[in-house]
């Protein structure tokens, strides 16, 4: 009987540490477990906290407008494929009614930047702004709402890239007679005009500049239609600062085998034969360095000016088209400017040769 009650005794203690066992790996296993979701949650919480979303809203030119749109679309795209912490999209914009409705579709799913495309938001972006004093905007190509304290104005020094490329086209004429395109009629646009103006009479004064304003960046036949008549006036050389418009004008430049010059992005592709090189304007670069300050938290508002001096403006660096006294000119002109020798305009007033600035 003893024998027996030992034995129990032994098989009873026995059955205790297994369970105690089960119990403690048991446990362990539920410990490490639910570790793992809450760093799980924990890293989805960090995740979703630094994700930086970012909405630009077009002009009527449209995300494809092979422009200004495009590049800021495009450097957008760059920076989330460099870092996947932004989320970026963007609305398109078909009349001018959907400007404000697409800004309040980025309100209304809480992005932390909106990203106004061209100086026609300018009205909807400061309503926009106002309304909601803690929604961070940018706007490019207009400085009309840097009183506001969540908007950043992205400005270019766009007369000095036109300049450049109107040192080229001055060079380039044979016919003595070269044309200039506008989108519309505005202090920020007319700056293109005067630029380019200033560049063509500094190497060729007795130059004639043909100007027209079609008073649209996304109407490509009323752009072919201007450059088709500047054509058949004597032009051999057309720049356009037009947006969508302006794909019409390299169209026809390309149609009648005379040089068509772009902007904002290089256009070569477009018409690599006939594209003589293009005014640039870094928006890319611009949309970037604003979305890098909201995650960084060191936005600000007021104007943010993007020329010469900080990579912001230049002329495109294909150069298949252009010839050695065209390349040197260009650089000495860049030099002048950068050192202060050459002042280029940036107003109307300083420009009698622009007749554009009094066509509204």
């Amino acid at each position: 009987m003893k024998k027996l009650i030992a034995l129990l005794l032994a098989l009873v203690m026995c059955l205790s540490l297994v369970a105690c066992g089960t119990s403690d790996d048991a446990t362990t296993g539920d410990a490490a477990t639910g570790d793992a979701t809450t760093e799980d949650t924990a890293a989805g919480d960090d995740a979703v906290a630094e994700t930086i979303k970012v909405g630009m809203v077009t002009d009527v030119g449209g995300v494809n407008d092979q422009s200004f749109n495009q590049t800021s679309w495009e450097g957008l795209q760059a920076l989330a494929a460099e870092d996947p912490t932004f989320e970026v999209s963007y609305l398109e914009s078909k009349t001018d009614a959907d400007y404000a409705s697409n800004i309040e579709s980025f309100i209304d799913e809480d992005y932390d930047l909106i990203i106004c495309v061209g100086y026609m938001l300018a009205n909807a972006t400061r309503e926009a702004a106002e309304a909601n004093p803690d929604q961070m905007f940018a706007i490019i190509d207009d400085n009309s709402c840097a009183d506001l304290p969540n908007v950043a104005c992205l400005m270019f020094a766009q007369e000095q890239s036109s300049y450049l490329v109107g040192v080229v086209a001055g060079l380039a004429t044979e016919s003595n007679t070269v044309g200039y395109v506008q989108g519309q009629v505005s202090d920020s646009m007319n700056q293109f005009g005067v630029g380019f103006i200033s560049g063509v009479l500094s190497v060729n004064p007795e130059a004639t500049v043909l100007q027209y304003n079609v008073n649209s960046f996304a109407d490509a036949p009323g752009g072919s239609t201007a450059a088709t008549n500047m054509i058949t006036n004597g032009a051999d050389v057309i720049f356009h600062a037009a947006g969508g418009t302006g794909n019409g004008v390299i169209e026809a430049c390309a149609a009648n085998g005379v040089y068509a010059i772009g902007v904002d992005t290089d256009q070569s592709p477009l018409a690599p034969e006939y594209v003589l090189t293009s005014a640039m304007k870094r928006v890319d670069n611009a949309v970037q360095d604003i979305s890098k300050a909201v995650k960084d938290g060191t936005f600000t508002a007021g104007t943010h000016l993007y020329d010469m001096t900080n990579g912001g403006v230049d002329i495109a660096p294909t150069q298949d088209l252009l010839t050695e006294e065209m390349i040197a000119a260009v650089e000495e002109a860049k030099a002048g400017i950068l050192d202060g020798s050459i002042v280029v305009p940036t107003t109307a007033a300083e420009v009698p040769e622009f007749t554009l600035a009094a066509a509204e």
